[in-house]
């Protein structure tokens, strides 16, 4: 690929001089069939792929900063799922140094991974599913943002059910009453199961309703209850524990099985977060600078997951020498604090816990997805209630108890990760090596740089079909067992490799800013 450098000016033949490209509201007329030029529209953008929330953000005014970032991590790496996950570790055989060494490593992993997946969004402004126009093309790229909207609806469902049961467990507790609620069925919940989940999915809706902003100053507000409550719960397990705690179990392993089990976990680990490599750009677009998302990602990521490491080791050691047996989350220890106040509170920070990790996981990236595939009708506001609704709608609690559902259906679109994050870095840093022409990403006309063929790049598709069967081959086939665990990493790096060997080196590569058609990062 040839590279140049360009500066931005209005479409030639719009009778728009320099003046108008800076004076115009940057913007779609709604009337205006592709490939039309009105006046209101300087920049040809397509009203099929621009509106207000999938335009770039400017850099002036940018909000997030390192600790927007911090807390990001702060509340993501400390959820309930993290813990069972963690904890599982404990319980197949891995002391409390392996636990340590397996999410160290997978942190050191994970901190290169977010810093070249955010390096993306601070440079260019763009969501997620603007990003993937750039090696998919500008209608190629509803395969990776729906892909990674339909995992996350699914999940912002399950997450809710699952801080419901946290909730009915705290209304119990003050309202004892209240148990007799929770005997009845309907379509898989109790009374007192749906009044739960319906409250809490309401809360949720009206939090998204106010934007990213909103998100933003959510998460810096649970990160410190996060981790002081966790801190706490360990302190309490430990004193519990009589001041010391098991560092293993009988069956703890060694040698060779022990590394493989060591190395298993932090891959696992940077699989957990398959998702957020791929759509991290979707906050990083709103980052001060790549030094903010350095040091967020630094003191969020090795730095706290080794306090969570700790945290995990504690709790599991502690009860293990109480009576024994291996818990599969603080859900189980936090229900049988024996004093009331302090049991509300802390299903209390559990549910400010489970909150944040869904909004910033399971609800940003369904709301920028959906907006992509309808960008003249779902706003941001819009795509959230959107997303909601289909979250309620599959009754995500029978999905969560249904083995087969997660394990193949949510399983496998989440091998479908690896190669399409290969891909794309791929494309951004290897092929065009960090240069992007922001505004031909919202152009629909074959001379745009990411219109390929119809709006589809037919060379990333054929790298990920058989990229993306060689990884759910991986994760699903029990001759592959020993290595399933690998298989996000397999994945990326083979989506990587096959792109490359595919990939068009013969189109011309530029670089132009999208400040002239930005908003302002206040949505």
């Amino acid at each position: 690929m040839s590279a140049t450098d360009e500066t931005i000016s209005p479409p030639t033949g719009t009778g728009a001089g320099p003046a108008a490209a800076v004076t115009n509201t940057p913007g779609v007329d709604p009337g205006s069939p592709t490939g039309t030029v009105r006046e209101n529209n300087p920049f040809d953008l397509s009203p099929d792929l621009y509106n207000q929330d999938l335009a770039p953000t400017k850099r002036e005014g940018r909000t997030w900063r390192a600790y927007s970032i911090f807390t990001l991590w702060a509340n993501d790496v400390h959820s309930l799922g993290n813990y069972a996950f963690a904890i599982g570790l404990f319980a197949l055989g891995l002391g409390g140094w392996q636990i340590l060494l397996a999410l160290g490593l997978g942190g050191a992993f994970l901190f290169v991974l977010l810093n070249l997946s955010g390096f993306m969004g601070e440079k260019t402004g763009v969501p997620f599913p603007v990003m993937s126009r750039i090696a998919f093309g500008i209608r190629g790229a509803q395969i990776p943002a729906l892909i990674r909207g339909a995992v996350a609806i699914a999940w912002f469902g399950i997450q809710t059910y699952l801080a419901s049961v946290v909730f009915r467990i705290m209304i119990v507790a003050v309202i004892p009453g209240a148990a007799a609620l929770d005997q009845s069925d309907y379509l898989g919940l109790s009374a007192l199961g749906w009044i739960s989940f319906v409250l809490l999915w309401a809360l949720q809706l009206v939090i998204v309703s106010y934007g990213m902003e909103m998100i933003r100053k959510y998460e810096a507000f649970a990160g410190p209850v996060i981790l002081v409550t966790m801190a706490a719960l360990a302190v309490w397990m430990f004193v519990e524990a009589g001041g010391s705690i098991a560092w293993s179990t009988p069956d703890s392993k060694t040698g060779v099985d022990m590394w493989l089990a060591i190395l298993g976990g932090a891959a696992l680990w940077v699989s957990i977060y398959g998702t957020f490599v791929l759509n991290f750009c979707d906050f990083t677009r709103g980052a001060h600078s790549k030094g903010s998302i350095v040091r967020g990602n630094f003191y969020g990521i090795p730095i706290n997951m080794l306090l969570f490491g700790a945290i995990v080791v504690v709790l599991a050691g502690a009860q293990f020498k109480i009576n024994g047996t291996v818990i599969e989350s603080p859900a189980d220890i936090v229900q049988t604090v024996p004093n009331t106040l302090f049991l509300v509170l802390a299903c209390l920070a559990l549910l400010v816990l489970t909150i944040a990790v869904n909004l910033m996981a399971n609800f940003v990236a369904p709301i920028y997805a959906l907006s992509n595939l309808f960008p003249k009708v779902l706003d941001f506001r819009r795509a959230g209630l959107v997303s909601g609704i289909l979250g309620l709608l599959i009754l995500p609690w029978n999905l969560y108890n249904s083995p087969v559902v997660i394990t193949y259906f949510l399983g496998g679109l989440g091998a479908l990760l690896g190669p399409l994050f290969g891909i794309i870095m791929a494309d951004y840093w290897l092929l065009r090596r960090a240069r992007v022409n922001v505004p031909d990403l919202y152009r629909d006309r074959p001379a745009s740089e990411y219109y390929f063929k119809r709006g589809f790049n037919p060379r990333a598709v054929a790298a990920l079909v058989p990229t993306a069967v060689i990884a759910m081959l991986l994760a699903f086939v029990p001759a592959f067992a020993v290595v399933s665990s690998f298989s996000w990493f397999i994945g990326a790096g083979l989506g990587a490799l096959v792109y490359l060997v595919v990939a068009d080196r013969r189109a011309a590569v530029t670089d132009v800013s999208g400040e002239p058609i930005a908003v302002a990062s206040t949505h």
